[in-house]
């Protein structure tokens, strides 16, 4: 269960939920597969899958939940094409075009007629809460993903008050700075091999490497045309490797393999959800830790922009 991505919010309700609270409140909204008539549907699922018993798990004030979106597969360019060959039926039928709101009014109908019979694919979706330090991350990799996940939690809730994690520096100023050079570079931080390069006004591209020494001169050299770092790889304290963001994104998270040792020498006596729950404590440690580190690495953190229920 160990996170691949993960997008930051900060959470500003300031009364807490109780766990029991949160089940009642999630059971509401609990998954079931999507009717033949619907595009998608999104639910809580519990995180063990078939073994567990609960909707959220709390381990020393981390939470973690999850959801499945599952959606049918109904491409455009299938509807398009049956679309037209209706129209140009009826258009000969009638001797003259289709109106456009009668056009419309048949791609409906098409849609309706060819949903039921899409394969539909499934995504999970894992949520953590960081209860004590107020912060929220979503495992996923699409930022509008993360954005349904939130949405579904402020219905199951009835409000939910957050914000994108901000911070004072711009990340890609930052990354840019350590970049060229070492010594601007936090303590217990290490460059990967991987950075992409944009050009500061947007002109000229986007310039990418993987698997090169970010410290040599081609990067120096690409730096000195003036661009700014938006993308770049970082190992901490031989906890995790991952790629930041210039949004403050965590992506291509790996933790280090000391830990995931750590975690499979505990005694678990083949529970999956005790297995579950020990990765997850283990991983939320390491993650909260490092975001205090990256928060402070980026000057603090910004006010926010005034959140919405």
């Amino acid at each position: 269960m160990w996170f691949k991505h993960l997008h930051l919010y900060r959470l500003h309700d300031t009364t807490p939920i109780a766990l029991e609270a949160l089940e009642s409140a999630l059971e509401a909204f609990a998954f079931r597969p999507v009717s033949p008539s619907e595009g998608k549907r999104l639910g809580w699922q519990r995180p063990a899958g078939r073994h567990g018993q609960q909707l959220a798990h709390e381990i020393q004030g981390h939470r973690l939940l999850s959801l499945l979106r599952q959606e049918r597969l109904l491409p455009a360019s299938v509807v398009r094409e049956e679309v037209e060959e209706r129209a140009a039926e009826r258009e000969a039928a009638e001797g003259g075009p289709l109106p456009r709101r009668e056009r419309q009014a048949l791609k409906e109908k098409v849609v309706g007629e060819f949903l039921p019979r899409a394969f539909t694919r499934s995504q999970r979706i894992d949520i953590w809460w960081d209860t004590r330090r107020g912060l929220i991350g979503v495992n996923c990799a699409s930022r509008a993903r993360a954005e349904e996940a939130l949405d579904l939690l402020r219905q199951s809730l009835g409000s939910l008050q957050v914000t994108p994690l901000a911070v004072r520096q711009l990340p890609s100023r930052s990354m840019t700075a350590w970049l060229e050079d070492i010594a601007s570079r936090p303590e217990g931080l290490q460059l990967g091999d991987q950075v992409e390069l944009k050009d500061a006004n947007g002109d000229d591209g986007v310039w990418r490497a993987r698997g090169i020494d970010l410290d040599g001169e081609e990067v120096q050299s690409v730096l000195a045309s003036g661009r700014q770092a938006s993308r770049l790889a970082l190992d901490v304290e031989d906890q995790l490797s991952l790629v930041l963001h210039d949004d403050l994104t965590l992506k291509s998270l790996r933790f280090a393999d000391a830990l995931l040792d750590e975690a499979s020498q505990q005694e678990t006596d083949d529970d999956p959800t005790l297995r579950l729950e020990t990765d997850f404590a283990l991983m939320a440690q390491v993650l909260s830790g490092f975001i205090e580190q990256l928060i402070d690495w980026l000057g603090g953190e910004a006010d926010p922009a005034a959140p919405t229920s």
